[in-house]
This record gives structure tokens, C-alpha cells and sequence, in this order.
């Protein structure tokens, strides 16, 4: 399995304080910074846009992942790309034509990953599988930070890492939500490796780095 990496959301960072919360968190040992796009359309919320992307990579030398919440993502991931994100995520749901959305993102010289609700069965990725860098399974539904952990989705990361693995694809899958230490030593058994963590890391009473290292030791990471 891909290696484990621990992904702060900057959903629940305190924006007065966000240049300072992204450093604290790539000083602390994070693996990458992840930018929760949504429109209002595809989510009931409506957050951050490129010039978010933008600032934050001015700030860290992290990997930036774009995650899209919203409807035609391909109008836009142009402009996350040249606003400085290395992984751009749509969504199973939003993309009318996903496997040439995929590769419009490649073009732009980018990774792809491919986002699942709840709801969605891994199934729909049958044909799309080999072609993204990476799938989220979102552990909430999608829109809001600090939400309860969906425990169904536990079936989904092990049926989406034994489609992997029966087509001898060495990628990550991604979970996003309700994400802590009583749930991730869980996630990763269902086989997931990349944890993004948004409340845990940035809304409790411990230091970004303190909520960051508790998280790997969760998961038996010193």
C-alpha cells in the first residue's frame, strides 16, 4: 500500500491566522495542505476559490490539493492549476464526462483524483480506475467541516483497494471527514492512506503540531 500521509484541511483553520496555521502545519510534519472548493451548487456551502490556492502556496512548499465541490469543475481547473495546486480532485457526481476531465488535468501537468460521495458506490469507477492518481472516498457528505464519520464508508475504501489491487495499481485512496485519532486506525485497516483532517487538526484545544503528531500515533507513526 501507498504510503500514509496526513493531509490538513484548511476548512476548519482559523482564516484570520491561515498563512500561519498552513506553516505550522508543514513545520509539524504534514504531507499536504488541502483547499475545500466549494460553489453553493453542488454543496449548501459556499468557501474558497484560486486566489485561496494561491495564497497558500506562497506560504507552504507542501504539495497543494484542490479538492471541487461544484458543478462544471471543468471550467475551472485551469485556474486551480495555475493558482499553484499539484492534485486537483473532482467530484464522480459533477463531471458529465469524467474520464476526459481526468485528462484535461493531466494535460495541465497535474494529478487527478476522482471524489466519491456517501451515497456513490465504488462500482462507478470500474472504467476510470486506471487512469486518476488517487480516489476520495468522502466519509461525510460533502459542505461542512466537523461532521460525524459515516461508518458504511469503511466497505467502500476496502472494495476500492481491492479494484486496485486486482488490477495491480499501486495508488492512494484518499478519506475525507470525521477524520481523528478514534477513526483513523480504522481507515487506514480498510485501506486508505491519505488522511485529510481538517477539525481534529485545526479546531481542537492542541497545537496544530500537538492534534498532528496524536494523528500519526493513532496509526502507529512516530
Amino acid at each position: 500500500m501507498p504510503q500514509l500521509q496526513i493531509v490538513p484541511s484548511i476548512l476548519s483553520a482559523d482564516l484570520t491566522r491561515l498563512g500561519e496555521q498552513v506553516k505550522e502545519a508543514e513545520a509539524a510534519g504534514a504531507d499536504r495542505i488541502q483547499v475545500d472548493v466549494m460553489d453553493g451548487r453542488f454543496v449548501p456551502n459556499i468557501t474558497f476559490g484560486p486566489l485561496v490556492v494561491e495564497a497558500v502556496r506562497r506560504c507552504v512548499s507542501l504539495p497543494i490539493e484542490a479538492h471541487l465541490m461544484i458543478v462544471e469543475p471543468e471550467r475551472y481547473v485551469a485556474d486551480f492549476a495555475s493558482a499553484g495546486a499539484d492534485v486537483i480532485i473532482v467530484h464522480q457526481e459533477a463531471a458529465l464526462h469524467l474520464h476526459r476531465l481526468v485528462e484535461q488535468v493531466h494535460q495541465l501537468g497535474k494529478k487527478a483524483g476522482v471524489a466519491l460521495n456517501p451515497s456513490t458506490p465504488a462500482a462507478t469507477l470500474e472504467d476510470i480506475l486506471s487512469d486518476v492518481d488517487h480516489v476520495l472516498v468522502m466519509t461525510v457528505n460533502p459542505g461542512f467541516g466537523g461532521q460525524k464519520f459515516i461508518e458504511s464508508t469503511l466497505s467502500k475504501m476496502t472494495r476500492v483497494r481491492q479494484m486496485m489491487n486486482e488490477r495491480g495499481l499501486d495508488r492512494d485512496i484518499e478519506v475525507d471527514g470525521g477524520i481523528g485519532v478514534m477513526t483513523a486506525p480504522r481507515v487506514v485497516k480498510a485501506g486508505a492512506n491519505l488522511l485529510v483532517a481538517g477539525a481534529s487538526v485545526f479546531a481542537g484545544k492542541e497545537s496544530v503540531a500537538e492534534a498532528i503528531r496524536h494523528l500519526r500515533a493513532s496509526v502507529g507513526q512516530s
